[in-house]
């Protein structure tokens, strides 16, 4: 039985050794992590690194196929779609590219969480969207439709509804992407208040070195499925790993060839 002062500091995500693959080939080779209650934790990584794939696992859209990811202390892999449900209404998503539905206002968008898992009344509802909208400087937009905002504007609706549900656990998912510089940073500090207000975790998947520098707490470094370091933003600077100073500086990496295993792959299922 676990004391109250364990509770208290129990992560809100623990990721053990975690292994997934697509067919023959592994994606996450043994990732260990924590994620701390109210920290900012940015997983980045160049293409093809597996931070996306690490996010979906988070979220419990895939099941690993060895270790086990914990969200609040609870062993995902244990989880029934009733438990999963409860579980995910304390959990907000950001999602790259917005995710709102075209049909839908923003108003209606904001809104739709609270219709499908409470049962509050559609006053009540209005509201806290309208609240919701307000923390993310979109007040008086919930008239119009995704097609009339902005990129930026797309971005800040979805955070509000992601937000709506007064979450305890918060994703994001490449955050800063197409947005212009200016926009960018607003969105950074943004993310950064929103964490002091709501004392939420926050876990944000992205490539972009200098958003990943302003918002993180800690920085886990994904290379090939690896971790290659997880620390402070002055940690990951001052690292002497090679691959995480290509990845700092952009500095391409030669991948050498073997020719007979190149040979092997152009001639496999030929007769």
């Amino acid at each position: 039985m676990q004391t109250q002062a364990q509770t208290a500091t129990q992560p809100v995500i623990e990721v053990e050794e975690l292994v997934t693959c697509y067919g023959q080939q592994k994606i996450l080779d043994r990732v260990s992590l924590n994620v701390e209650d109210g920290e900012i934790m940015v997983i980045m990584g160049g293409s093809g690194s597996g931070k996306s794939t690490l996010l979906r696992y988070m979220l419990g859209l895939h099941h690993p196929d060895s270790g086990c990811i914990r969200l609040f202390g609870r062993d995902t892999r244990t989880l029934g779609g009733r438990e999963w449900t409860e579980l995910r209404k304390k959990i907000g998503v950001s999602f790259q590219g917005g995710a709102l539905f075209n049909s839908m206002t923003v108003g209606e968008n904001v809104c739709m969480p609270l219709r499908e898992h409470t049962r509050l009344d559609e006053n009540t509802i209005r509201i806290m969207s309208r609240m919701k909208l307000e923390v993310v400087n979109m007040a008086g937009y919930e008239n119009l439709m995704p097609a009339q905002l902005s990129g930026g504007m797309i971005k800040r609706a979805a955070l509000a509804r992601a937000l709506v549900m007064d979450p305890k656990l918060l994703f994001f998912d490449e955050p800063s992407a197409g947005l212009d510089p200016v926009v960018a940073a607003d969105l950074d500090k943004l993310i950064l208040r929103i964490r002091d207000a709501m004392q939420v975790a926050i876990v944000v998947v992205t490539h972009e070195l200098e958003s990943a520098f302003k918002i993180a707490d800690r920085i886990t470094v994904l290379d090939r499925g690896n971790i290659l370091m997880t620390g402070s933003v002055d940690e990951i600077r001052n690292s002497d790993n090679r691959r995480i100073r290509n990845l700092l500086t952009r500095t391409s990496e030669d991948v050498p060839v073997d020719a007979e295993q190149y040979l092997q792959r152009l001639t496999e299922g030929a007769d």
